[in-house]
């Protein structure tokens, strides 16, 4: 690795911002617990495997059957 690096050309990544949207969601703090449980088990950032599990719930058009009484 070089002690020094010359960033003076570098570029933004343009796409960067189409990756992911930062926004704020209310989690109860038991699901963020299971969240965070699993996420030790696998070995990735608990906040990652929450959108991949909302990733797939979209790609599968998986809906939630309530019933409010």
């Amino acid at each position: 690795m070089r002690k020094e690096y010359d960033f003076s050309a570098a570029r933004k990544n343009p796409y960067a911002s189409l990756l992911k949207k930062q926004i704020t969601i209310r989690l109860d703090e038991e699901s963020i617990n299971y969240f965070k449980a699993i996420s030790e088990q696998v070995g990735i950032p608990y906040q990652s495997l929450i959108n991949l599990y909302l990733r797939d719930c979209a790609a599968s058009h998986r809906k939630l059957n309530l019933n409010w009484k």
